[in-house]
């Protein structure tokens, strides 16, 4: 079992990562700058804490938090900013999307690129470790959601990011064919084990909440120029 609190945030490394999409073919080169990245998703106890709201499906303190939409992580994350004083990194505009502050010192959602570089951990292969030691998927999780932190972390300490829940990223997907769709990472409880791989892409609305579905906060460091 870890013996870190849920919010710890973990020092990433800078990097270099190539992101891959196989409905395009498409792959390409991204830098990683310095960041933090917490330990594990957002549970319904922090939630809880920060917004007042128990929105997900399943129930327990432990269990990350599900049924949240790309809007609702981000609001989390600015509200998560001004309760530590800290500067919100977003700015709301719409239904559609918002506006990243990068030199805000708030929390936020991880970027595809960031989210790929901490989940890989160093890492070549397409998981960091042996599946059913790193992962909940539906192979092992009986079919539900399960605590964090239950199964194995990489090598730089962070827990859960293949399996359990989906993690919302910032980015959109594919402006051109998707509009403002935004990425997802990891896999989740109900995926089979192809879905739980460093690489794996999925995307959905913004405003969609659905039971295999949670995030992370990221927060930059001073004078981050992550991509």
């Amino acid at each position: 079992m870890n013996t870190r609190t849920d919010n710890a945030m973990i020092a990433v490394p800078p990097g270099r990562v190539t992101l891959s999409d196989r409905r395009t073919q498409r792959s390409w080169v991204v830098d990683v700058a310095p960041y933090e990245l917490c330990a594990f998703p957002v549970t319904q106890e922090r939630y809880a804490q920060v917004t007042g709201e128990r929105p997900s499906t399943a129930e327990g303190d432990r269990l990350p938090v599900e049924t949240v939409s790309w809007w609702d992580a981000v609001r989390y994350c600015n509200s998560l900013s001004l309760s530590e004083g800290l500067t919100p990194a977003y700015r709301l505009l719409d239904e559609e999307g918002a506006e990243w502050d990068r030199g805000a010192d708030g929390y936020r959602l991880p970027t595809e690129a960031e989210w790929e570089h901490a989940c890989r951990a160093g890492t070549t292969g397409p998981r960091y470790g042996a599946l059913d030691e790193i992962a909940w998927h539906r192979g092992n999780s009986d079919e539900r959601l399960h605590g964090v932190g239950g199964r194995r972390p990489n090598s730089w300490g962070l827990y859960d990011m293949l399996g359990n829940v989906w993690e919302w990223c910032w980015d959109v997907y594919d402006a051109e064919v998707y509009g403002s769709y935004r990425v997802l990472r990891g896999g989740g409880w109900f995926d089979e084990h192809w879905s739980c791989r460093a690489s794996v892409r999925r995307r959905s609305h913004p405003t969609l909440r659905i039971d295999d579905t949670g995030f992370r906060v990221a927060r930059s460091l001073p004078h981050d120029g992550t991509q």
